[in-house]
């Protein structure tokens, strides 16, 4: 599994965010380009999770893709660091606060790196 969301871009509109589970999870929502404008997640004070979350976003992203995952915040704020590993900046729709204390994560060293076996095992 990679650490980069990569589940294909589904778009935002009222019928499909009706048929969403009601689970907790991360998101990330585009615009036209399919360029990443926010990292969000459903957590346990979301009213609906996923569901509720993308909802409050119709008419003002065409796209987004999802992940149901237990470990919501961290996995928000691992999307977040990979954002800005990849391209300097953090999503234009997170704030400062949502992004405050975020560490820095080298990804093409981690993902470049050889996997050796352990000789006599």
């Amino acid at each position: 599994m990679g650490v980069r969301l990569e589940k294909p871009w589904l778009t935002l509109d009222p019928e499909l965010v009706a048929r969403l589970p009601g689970q907790l999870g991360v998101f990330q929502l585009a615009n036209e380009k399919h360029e990443v404008v926010y990292i969000g997640f459903a957590g346990g004070r979301s009213l609906f999770g996923l569901k509720g979350e993308l909802a409050s976003w119709l008419g003002r992203w065409p796209f987004f893709r999802l992940e149901v995952n237990m470990a919501y915040r961290t996995r928000c704020r691992e999307l977040l660091m990979v954002h800005f590993s990849d391209h300097g900046t953090y999503p234009t729709e997170n704030t400062a606060q949502e992004t405050a204390g975020l560490g820095r994560l080298s990804v093409t060293a981690v993902t470049k790196m050889p996997i050796n076996p352990k000789e006599g095992s």
